[in-house]
């Protein structure tokens, strides 16, 4: 009986010293640098608003950014970030390859699991404890649920910022049925409730994730941090000889790599009648492309070309971005060609990824962005058209869903469509060669109204992110009486 009794407490002696040397050290305000952590369970150079928070928290303290950095995987950071002395990467290991090849029921599941093994090895062991911890939502999986407990064994806060909803994309991509769908909404609904406080992307979302079946406690702060350009995106004044005299010089040597010994391009960027049309995507399905393509085929088919007598200039569409779908919808644009619904010689699409500053000097220099995000919740907004209205570029956009018009406002500094008719009939009035002022035919210039929207989008150029992010995000942090950097 003794000896089992010995046994027994050497068993819990050694269990007992095992959880207090593996138990995570916590933050102590008093003893530990304040710090805050910023946590993307995704390719960081492809997560613009995490980058705008890291380089934010920057100018106040030092800084964790976690997330994937893999040559890989990794878009570029903003230079003012990559290079900021307070800024530390943390880098997360991306899942083995293989269960990637593996069936989604089986290979979702182990992806999982090692991502809740990296992130508690990171979170709890790998670095300091932080006085807060600020991740974004989505990803949902396994994020929420291993920050939450992360934070209250270092004794952190944790900040969660809403860009969207995890299941929502989810039932987009999977199917509303897909039984994942549910088990996901569940699992972002209750862990969602325990962040110590909450952005919200726009007020349509803070307004629902205060309902049911989201409930934020009414003790956990929550407030609307919109979306702001950084100071990267900036408008070519329409005096600049940059725009006038030398925009075609300049696009060509941004889309060099891209569109290299690319005829079309070369002639298309030496008229001074073509028009610039660009966007952005992941290249995901919740932004159905097909509609720009048609909607880009019945321009052709229903508007004659300006050197036939007509009024329609020649365009040139920059789609930027990468992503699972960019492969067939190459497809579907040399095909079109090849069948002369888009003749090469006066419309031209091209795909390309570039590097962030060259992307903002193209949006800087087009003349309309075009947006197809699809909302999967109704109440997120597209980053890509604040970064257009940055740039003082004016914007087509899909409308269709609850939050449009906290972000583009009808006939202001843009337009809204749901259709294909209703995306051809913008580009044949915006993009119209005459104006006004020089025929009198036309009731409604299009370059009058484009030029209008220019100016609505400038106003919003004046908008930036870190007068926002100090008015809202700075006291919920405790930062605003911090002295930071200019």
């Amino acid at each position: 009986m003794a000896l089992g009794f010995s046994w027994i407490g050497a068993c819990l002696l050694a269990v007992t010293v095992v959880v207090v040397l593996a138990w995570p050290s916590r933050y102590r305000r008093r003893t530990t640098p304040t710090q805050v952590q910023v946590l993307v369970l995704g390719d960081v150079g492809r997560s613009p608003r995490m980058q705008y928070h890291a380089l934010s928290l920057a100018r106040y303290g030092r800084v964790q950014l976690i997330g994937y950095y893999g040559k890989l995987l990794q878009s570029d950071l903003l230079d003012e970030l990559d290079q900021h002395a307070r800024l530390t990467k943390v880098p997360l290991s991306p899942a083995p390859a293989v269960l990637r090849q593996l069936p989604f029921m089986i290979g979702g599941p182990l992806k999982v699991i090692w991502q809740v093994l990296d992130l508690l090895l990171i979170l709890a062991y790998r670095t300091r404890p932080a006085q807060w911890l600020l991740v974004q939502n989505p990803p949902s999986i396994p994020t929420l649920a291993v920050a939450a407990l992360v934070a209250r064994l270092r004794g952190t806060r944790l900040l969660i910022d809403w860009h969207n909803y995890g299941w929502s994309i989810l039932a987009g991509t999977r199917g509303p049925e897909h039984p994942f769908v549910g088990v996901a909404k569940w699992y972002e609904t209750v862990f969602g409730r325990l962040g110590d406080a909450h952005l919200a992307v726009t007020t349509a979302m803070a307004t629902q994730l205060r309902k049911a079946p989201y409930s934020l406690p009414s003790s956990s702060e929550l407030a609307v941090l919109h979306d702001r350009p950084a100071d990267l995106f900036q408008p070519v004044p329409a005096s600049s000889a940059l725009r006038t005299t030398h925009r075609g010089q300049e696009i060509a040597r941004i889309l060099a790599e891209a569109c290299k010994d690319d005829v079309a391009v070369g002639l298309l960027l030496a008229a001074k009648k073509t028009k610039i049309l660009v966007s952005s995507t992941s290249w995901t399905p919740d932004e159905d492309f097909q509609i720009f393509l048609d909607a880009l085929v019945r321009y052709v088919r229903d508007v004659p070309a300006d050197h036939q007598g007509g009024h329609r200039p020649p365009i040139l569409a920059v789609i930027t971005g990468k992503g699972p779908q960019k492969a067939l919808y190459e497809r579907r644009l040399a095909q079109l060609a090849a069948e002369g619904q888009l003749p090469p010689m006066e419309i031209a699409v091209r795909t390309a990824f570039l590097p962030m500053s060259d992307y903002a000097r193209l949006l800087a220099l087009a003349d309309l962005g075009v947006c197809l995000h699809m909302s999967s919740s109704g109440v997120d907004l597209p980053m890509k058209v604040v970064d257009m209205f940055g740039a003082g570029l004016p914007v087509a956009a899909y409308s269709a869903y609850e939050s449009f018009g906290e972000l583009v406002r009808e006939g202001d500094n843009g337009r809204g469509f749901t259709t294909t008719e209703e995306l051809s009939a913008l580009f044949e009035r915006l993009l119209d060669a005459r104006s006004t002022a020089g025929d009198e035919a036309v009731s409604t210039g299009g370059q009058d109204e484009l030029n209008h929207l220019r100016q609505g989008a400038l106003h919003e150029s004046t908008l930036r992110w870190p007068e926002e992010w100090d008015r809202v995000v700075a006291p919920i942090l405790g930062l605003s009486d911090l002295k930071k950097d200019q």
